[in-house]
């Protein structure tokens, strides 16, 4: 409250009751400023809190997240620019290969405060769940990949995929990119690349697959 308002609120008082009504709703709209200063206040702790727990992470690992290498803030610059982001790759031992990996770990954990703010969750807001601090809404990111796996291995529920279909089996890079708030396209996948290839039809499929989604 401030010093003019105290002053009010003590020349109210010395009104006795005619001046109660007055006088509560003084108060109530201090009490609607200090809310919206604690709203203030939890959002710059969380974002604290978020700063602290990414140093003793650096300081574990030896790796400074806040100062990326020039190639990954090169990466990230694309990104941000970008509206659509598409992975070509190879399937490698049922996932995406290495290179792909390191380079989510590497170029992703350095967009912080560009690709995501924080996990989403908040002890002032206890509606908003993990993974909603994402920053990265009207992004789409879609995955171009190839398998020599035939197609029945994937959506048969006795084939070696149990059923789970493709979009199973890249679930987690799914919610890597939902945890940023990019929208998920469905999988174009090519299957028996080495022992069947059909590139003509590949090619053909792959041109529908975009019309469609993208």
């Amino acid at each position: 409250m401030s010093i003019k308002d105290i002053k009010h609120y003590v020349s109210l008082a010395k009104g006795g009751i005619q001046t109660a009504k007055e006088r509560k709703e003084l108060l109530e709209r201090q009490f609607a400023n200090l809310n919206e200063q604690l709203e203030i206040l939890n959002e710059a702790h969380k974002k604290i809190k978020t700063k602290i727990a990414l140093y003793d992470e650096m300081l574990e690992t030896g790796i400074d997240f806040l100062n990326p290498n020039d190639k990954s803030k090169e990466e990230l610059a694309k990104i941000a620019e970008s509206d659509l982001i598409i992975y070509q790759m190879p399937a490698w031992w049922m996932g995406e290969p290495f290179i792909v990996k390191k380079y989510i770990d590497e170029v992703y954990l350095a967009g912080f405060g560009v690709l995501f703010a924080n996990d989403g969750r908040s002890r002032a807001d206890e509606s908003l769940k993990y993974g909603s601090g994402g920053l990265a809404q009207g992004k789409k990111v879609m995955l171009s990949v190839t398998w020599n796996a035939p197609k029945e291995a994937f959506v048969e529920s006795d084939g070696f995929f149990e059923g789970v279909g493709v979009e199973g089996v890249y679930l987690h890079l799914r919610k890597a990119h939902e945890f940023c708030g990019m929208q998920w396209l469905p999988i174009f996948m090519c299957n028996d690349v080495v022992k069947n290839p059909q590139i003509e039809q590949y090619i053909s499929d792959y041109k529908a697959h975009l019309q469609k989604y993208v």
